[in-house]
């Protein structure tokens, strides 16, 4: 019988939509019954991440582990975190429930190792790149990480935040120039770091846009129909 996956989200609404999007498309099913049970917490009043991390907002932790145990609560077996820079409470949100949380930074980076790509460009939030979410999974498994300088994350930033508010085509412009800028300066890949960055930012014949977005969807479904005890899912 196939798990139940909950699904923090809300960080932001189109990041979420997104992330089951790609659940739902990569599913193999052939009806309705076929596809995965998810629950979805779309709780968008969940303090920004980034300005918290910086020591300048609200503490977004109490709120996600709220999200967490109401997922639980309403049945789900594991969850999924529809947003990178939130990975940096992993630890707490973990401690607050007693199913598995999947990480997607750590499948991000098996998964560049399991391509055998060692020198990537890594788009994403102050707070993730701050934290070392991304480097730190990355260099466990023998891979470069390539940063923007002060002023391309500057323009990264202004991508995201035009992302958030729905102007996909200046978010567009913003992140594919950094993203170049990155290429030109060694990257075999670019880890689009960000879960709004994926709606925006393609691979294309000069550019392997790495989706952690996908990655982690993909991973949705196999933990759903793994037979493997719930126990053994995800980061310990």
């Amino acid at each position: 019988m196939q798990k139940v996956v909950g699904i923090i989200g809300g960080m932001g609404p189109l990041a979420t939509v997104d992330l089951m999007n790609k659940i739902i498309f990569y599913t193999p099913a052939k009806k309705d019954q076929d596809h995965i049970h998810i629950i979805v917490d779309n709780y968008s009043q969940i303090p920004d991440r980034t300005t918290a991390i910086l020591g300048k907002g609200t503490d977004p932790a109490p709120f996600i582990i709220q999200s967490a145990q109401r997922l639980e609560n309403a049945g789900a077996d594991f969850l999924a975190i529809a947003c990178n820079t939130a990975h940096f409470y992993f630890k707490s949100i973990k401690n607050s429930v007693s199913i598995p949380i999947l990480h997607m930074p750590l499948e991000t980076a098996r998964y560049l190792h399991e391509n055998n790509l060692r020198r990537v460009g890594l788009l994403a939030t102050d707070g993730t790149i701050n934290t070392g979410l991304y480097q730190h999974s990355c260099q466990a498994n023998d891979i470069n990480v390539i940063e923007p300088d002060i002023q391309m994350q500057k323009e990264v930033m202004e991508g995201i935040y035009a992302i958030k508010g729905s102007d996909l085509e200046k978010g567009r412009l913003y992140l594919s120039k950094v993203a170049n800028k990155l290429i030109n300066r060694g990257a075999e890949a670019i880890i689009a770091g960000c879960t709004e960055i994926p709606l925006v930012l393609k691979s294309s014949q000069d550019i392997c846009v790495i989706d952690p977005t996908e990655i982690l969807a993909k991973t949705v479904i196999k933990t759903a129909s793994d037979t493997v005890s719930a126990n053994t899912i995800g980061v310990n």
